[in-house]
């Protein structure tokens, strides 16, 4: 059975509507989902530089301990 163009275009504008709802349907699952996530901003340390003066630097001895290993 042949259908009339004016059927066929009624047909089209009748699912409109339906494609319409299904569209909106996934865009308002996403927007939720996007509402629930929390946008977290990182800041960078503040980092303080000091100059240091070779005077001020002193030299530090280190200790060194003998270990003695026992034999069987």
């Amino acid at each position: 059975m042949y259908y009339s163009e004016t059927k066929v275009i009624m047909g089209g504008l009748a699912h409109v509507p339906i494609l319409i709802f299904i569209a909106n349907f996934i865009k308002g699952k996403f927007e939720s989902i996007e509402s629930k996530l929390v946008e977290v901003k990182a800041e960078e340390p503040k980092v303080k530089f000091v100059e240091v003066k070779e005077e001020e630097v002193k030299a530090e001895e280190v200790n060194t301990i003998e270990v003695k290993e026992e034999s069987e």
